[in-house]
């Protein structure tokens, strides 16, 4: 699992090493880390070591100094290195030891900017190490305007790669949350531990792949502020039925959803709940979308009766339906009242009332998301939600009490008391139209089998509010793995909502496989 943690959580970690006169021992496991993770990257692109140019990018503080020394031992294995000094200064024993390997420097006042923006461009390695985790807000004056020009010089000259020391300089380590301009980087190399704006967008957007140097502080942090699930632990958490399981001993999900204009959602929810290993799903809805489900899913088990007459171990209600659906909206209230765990979607979110419970998990993307806030008294649009995605999902969760999934290129998972999942196993082509109604199908399967499968949400340290956060989490990472899965089969080209459906039972078996031995392919 990867741990993600504050700015102010990872300076509070390498406190006590600071205190013991440590501090130069912990820029140079930084910067030899990051030099290392240059070296790899070259090798992986082909790329020669001997020759190479390098740029970084260096402000005046310890991010700066990370980014000098690391650029001094690449010197010393070949590199032609320049250093552009964005303030006028550089951490004084780094800059030392950059000149001594021979490396050249610039002061961003008194240079040509945009012929050093070009010569930036050109180089085959640019180190982003301007602003470091304890800087607030973006870069001003002539950095950002530097940044901005290296930008534009990029898409027309740029044949190398952008490598951000600890992150991308004008991204919030705290929220992800993004001061444009910010250099995009195709490497993040980040000390010690993931900072939680790392994998929250827009912070993710600028961030590349993500690589974790341990520096010596991992012992001293707290309880993370954000967690991924990765392969390993998506198949501890998998449930799987016994030797002696039924139908009903594996999850039955009531599905309320579709409506006579979005008959198709429907069809696609039940797809994803058959896919994710649920023992059986029961459809309630219009005649004439019942129809359609039987003809699709014959395996659904359809009606058009009420909720109290059916017995199920979760609900999933609201895909496909509209506010005049009045029958329908009254069917997805009683399955909130009936205290079981609900996935809410869509149609369902505008008729919850405001105040639900964890067990209930909400899946909107930004533009309902902040409709919902609206509701609540809050002031965002959709921009300030997408601008602010980490903080928006833990507002959301704390002001309804429900599990909030906020769904988009890093889907965020957030339980009420504050615990934060993000999830980034798909691909662009999920943005397609009822990919998350398969969704709401898949994590409405993973509810109803919660009672009997998912024993390994202990190990995440979780309470019993965070384990809906938990599982929601694991629904979003099937349902991205599926998708690439699908993808893949089509050469990385687009996909539909069935076909994402389609995939999940051979992803669910493939990572399965890793939980009894078998390493991932």
């Amino acid at each position: 699992m990867i741990s993600a943690f504050t700015g102010t959580q990872v300076r509070a970690a390498e406190e006590p090493l600071l205190a013991a006169g440590l501090g130069d021992v912990l820029m140079q496991r930084a910067a030899h880390g990051l030099a290392n993770a240059i070296i790899s990257e070259l090798r992986a692109r082909g790329r020669r070591i001997y020759g190479a140019r390098l740029v970084v990018l260096a402000g005046k503080g310890n991010n700066g100094g990370d980014g000098l020394y690391a650029a001094a031992f690449l010197a010393a294995r070949g590199m032609r290195t320049t250093a552009v000094l964005t303030s006028g200064a550089g951490h004084p024993q780094a800059l030392a030891a950059f000149e001594r390997a021979g490396g050249r420097t610039h002061d961003l006042a008194g240079a040509a900017p945009g012929e050093l923006a070009a010569e930036t461009a050109r180089a085959d390695v640019v180190i982003d190490a301007i602003l470091g985790t304890g800087a607030k807000g973006g870069l001003q004056g002539s950095a950002a305007g530097f940044v901005e020009a290296i930008s534009d010089a990029r898409l027309h000259a740029g044949h190398g790669f952008v490598v951000a020391c600890d992150l991308p300089s004008g991204v919030d380590a705290d929220t992800g949350a993004a001061a444009e301009p910010v250099l995009a980087a195709d490497l993040t190399v980040t000390f010690g531990a993931a900072k939680s704006g790392l994998l929250a967008d827009p912070g993710a957007d600028y961030a590349g792949r993500v690589h974790v140097v341990p520096i010596g502080i991992e012992d001293n942090f707290p309880r993370p502020s954000v967690r991924r699930l990765e392969a390993a632990d998506i198949a501890d958490l998998l449930p799987g039925p016994a030797r002696r399981a039924h139908k009903y001993s594996r999850g039955v999900l009531g599905v309320v959803a579709g409506s006579a204009t979005y008959p198709g959602a429907a069809v696609l929810a039940c797809r994803g709940a058959l896919a994710a290993g649920v023992g059986m799903v029961r459809y309630l809805g219009p005649p004439e979308v019942a129809d359609l489900v039987r003809q699709s899913c014959p395996e659904v088990v359809c009606s058009t009766g009420s909720v109290a007459d059916n017995r199920v171990q979760a609900w999933l209600v609201g895909s496909g339906m509209g506010p005049d659906d009045h029958d329908q909206l009254a069917r997805a209230r009683d399955a909130l009242d009936s205290g079981l765990p609900t996935v809410a979607d869509a149609g369902a979110l505008p008729a919850l009332p405001d105040r639900l419970a964890p067990h209930v998990v909400l899946t909107p993307h930004a533009g309902e998301l902040a409709t919902l806030l609206q509701r609540l008294g809050g002031t965002e649009d959709r921009a300030a939600v997408e601008a602010a995605t980490l903080e928006a999902a833990r507002n959301a969760a704390a002001r309804t009490g429900a599990t909030v999934l906020l769904k988009g290129a890093s889907t965020l998972v957030a339980a009420p008391s504050g615990d934060v999942y993000s999830q980034a196993d798909g691909t662009p082509w999920l943005a397609t139209a009822g990919s998350g109604d398969v969704l709401a199908g898949v994590i409405g399967a993973l509810l109803a089998q919660a009672g009997s499968g998912v024993e390994h949400l202990n190990e995440l340290a979780v309470d019993d509010d965070g384990r809906w956060a938990a599982i929601a989490a694991l629904g979003a990472a099937l349902h991205g793995k599926a998708g690439r899965a699908a993808s893949d089969v089509n050469s990385g080209g687009p996909i539909t909502a069935g076909v994402i459906a389609d995939a999940i039972p051979g992803v669910w078996g493939k990572v399965s496989m890793l939980s009894n031995g078998w390493p991932e392919t």
